[in-house]
């Protein structure tokens, strides 16, 4: 069986060498970069299923080699950045990032951060031919491919769960913490600025007019909803 395959992107020796130890130990597949050349290359010739991608790097940052990743790859980038203020982790979610963990983290943190975001990556829909369609938006959950208009849409891997979250429940309102706990996990409960930046995300790439939101509905204090448009029969895995 093959083992999972993650890219750890950092250019402090000491934590390379801990992470690669300790994932090496779990069982998974380790290859270590230290600079963000390094780690492209490094995607492109053997793709990872997660990076693990430092904010820092010695000769682009973090926030480049993701934006450089998502031209041609959704696989799922966890930030280590040493920031613990919203507005940069607010940045490396608008990068394409999955999710963050603050230096100095704990193991036993990271790990449980790094199983959340495979188990989302490896949920597939039970149907195999279901196909959701409202309006100009085109769901085919077996291929995983997301359209408006006729033309694909990049999802990364957060922003297509949360997709197919709302889906399964169109046209009922999801709490913030329903929505936290079913896409970050129970330790996520109030971490609401994931919310803020992945409903952006999906306005800005889904919407029309992201101004005027026709699917995705703020309720003011509670969550939100998605709205359908066109009632269709076409059917969703559960």
């Amino acid at each position: 069986m093959r083992k999972t395959h993650i890219l750890v992107v950092d250019d402090e020796p000491q934590i390379g060498r801990m992470l690669r130890t300790q994932l090496s130990a779990r069982d998974y597949n380790v290859v270590h970069a230290t600079t963000g050349n390094e780690a492209l290359m490094s995607a492109g010739d053997e793709p990872p299923d997660l990076v693990l991608l430092d904010l820092g790097l010695p000769d682009m940052d973090g926030l480049e080699v993701c934006r450089r990743l998502r031209e041609w790859s959704a696989v799922p980038v966890i930030f280590l950045t040493v920031h613990d203020d919203e507005r940069t982790k607010v940045q490396a979610l608008d990068a394409g990032g999955d999710d963050y963990v603050t230096k100095p983290f704990g193991l036993p943190e990271l790990l449980a951060r790094v199983r959340a975001v495979l188990r989302r990556k490896q949920e597939q829909p039970s149907s195999p031919t279901s196909i959701f369609e409202n309006g100009d938006l085109r769901v085919d959950f077996t291929a995983r491919q997301v359209t408006v208009a006729g033309e694909e849409v990049r999802l990364t891997p957060t922003e297509y769960e949360l997709l197919r979250l709302f889906i399964l429940h169109a046209d009922k309102t999801l709490t913030h913490r329903q929505l936290l706990t079913q896409i970050w996990g129970p330790e996520a409960t109030t971490e609401t600025q994931y919310l803020h930046v992945f409903i952006r995300q999906l306005r800005r790439k889904l919407e029309t007019d992201p101004a005027k939101p026709r699917h995705f509905v703020t309720e003011p204090g509670i969550g939100y909803r998605f709205r359908t448009q066109v009632q269709t029969a076409a059917a969703v895995g559960a």
